[in-house]
């Protein structure tokens, strides 16, 4: 059954799978912190949902914020990297609908009960996960099959989460176990990008004395590290060996962080927030371990700084990366790039430290910083660059490609007409 015309104005959101959902991850991470910083100002009224508002929260940053722009990602670099068709606008809109649909039921599950949400939220990550199947292991080299196993642990998790609020379980456990999966696709996706953005600033100051280059052995250890501290974290919370494999996770991303001294290039703002992406995640894991040894309040303080200043930001800078190349356009180098970016480091060493007892008497001012400061970032976001996404492509091609080099004579100096580019 071939899908219903649309008008020119809304076809330009199907060009490629990426665009409808990098837009819902910026309107999601708008209105779903919006309403928490709200309800906790007394200003609207506490999610009444099953599992309590926290893991609401939690789940919703996690299986919407997140989940819509891996799905995002995905659909479209599955196809880039393997060589293969994209994916038809129907399957686009199917996985759109399950997502929101998805958002939608778990917020009147109190009254509907959790089943709708469960079959939308699930049946998204494995549809989502068949998806990209079929090309990553048809590839001969198999190269990025791990995006595979990663969604698999993804599905198992939603799966799980949803399991235990129909026993009245401990949900939030299987929430925290989704964040190793997810830090995970963030290590691979940024070695895949960062190979060119790197090399490609390398190029325009004329060269380093080192190439940029993303080894894999550096890489497989530190997913290899994530991957056992997250399962220790749900199999043995609170034991000690979970606190030392924290703390080697964080010295595995410290060890990754070596392959990008490549000189006075790391400066560049392409290379710089990634970076500080790692840095993030480093920082993560070592408060956890530091918490989990040492007793105290340091082990969410990591899991916030690891949410906000390593996820989020990773989103960030691939959706703006990905979104504007493969839209036609090219980078844009206005000072709100760094800014937002700014912004959501800062919320994220915000929300930490609200949770640490020497801030206890702020703990609310804290918490109402940080999510204006990610409003501000989100909101930034989405002014400019919901016109690349919603609409046409400048070049007038109709797919997902993207240019072949980025180059600082290519990034975009938008004039102050307001105009979109």
């Amino acid at each position: 059954m071939k899908s219903l015309p649309l008008p020119a104005t809304a076809a330009g959101l199907w060009l490629c799978p990426f665009r409808p959902f990098f837009l819902c991850t910026a309107v999601h991470a708008l209105l779903a912190i919006a309403w928490w910083v709200g309800s906790l100002a007394g200003l609207l009224p506490m999610p009444d949902v099953p599992g309590g508002p926290i893991v609401w929260h939690a789940h919703e940053m996690l299986f919407g914020f997140a989940a819509a722009s891996i799905a995002g990602f995905l659909l479209t670099a599955v196809a880039e990297f393997t060589g293969t068709a994209p994916v038809a606008r129907r399957s686009v809109q199917q996985l759109l609908g399950l997502w929101l649909g998805g958002r939608v039921f778990y917020l009147v599950a109190g009254s509907v009960g959790i089943l709708p949400a469960a079959v939308c939220d699930l049946g998204f990550l494995l549809l989502l996960t068949s998806l990209v199947a079929g090309p990553l292991w048809r590839d001969p080299t198999r190269r990025h099959v791990s995006f595979f196993f990663a969604l698999l642990v993804l599905a198992a998790a939603q799966a799980g989460f949803y399991l235990a609020l129909w026993r009245d379980g401990n949900a939030l456990a299987w929430v925290q176990l989704a964040i190793g999966p997810v830090m995970i696709l963030i290590v691979i996706a940024m070695s895949r990008i960062s190979m060119r953005m790197v090399n490609d600033a390398i190029d325009r100051q004329g060269g380093a004395p080192a190439t940029y280059l993303a080894r894999p052995p550096r890489r497989n250890l530190a997913t290899f590290a994530i991957g056992v501290y997250t399962a220790a974290e749900f199999l043995l919370p609170g034991n000690a060996v979970t606190g030392w494999l924290a703390l080697a996770a964080s010295a595995a991303m410290l060890n990754l962080l070596n392959d990008w001294h490549v000189g006075r290039v790391v400066l560049q703002r392409w290379v710089l927030i990634p970076y500080l992406v790692y840095w993030s995640m480093a920082l993560g894991y070592a408060l956890i371990g530091f918490g989990l040894l040492a007793g105290g309040y340091w082990t969410n303080a990591g899991h916030h700084v690891l949410l906000i200043g390593a996820m989020a930001l990773a989103i960030l800078i691939v959706m703006h990366i990905a979104g504007r190349t493969h839209s036609g356009h090219v980078l844009d180098r206005r000072v709100w790039v760094p800014l937002a970016s700014s912004l959501l480091l800062a919320a994220g060493l915000l929300r930490g430290a609200a949770g640490l007892p020497a801030f206890a008497a702020a703990y609310l001012p804290l918490l109402h910083a940080a999510g204006t400061l990610w409003l501000l970032a989100w909101g930034a976001y989405f002014a400019y660059s919901w016109r690349h996404l919603a609409g046409p492509r400048p070049d007038g091609l109709s797919g997902c490609q993207g240019p072949q080099q980025v180059s600082e004579d290519d990034i975009d100096v938008p004039q102050c007409d307001g105009s979109p580019h």
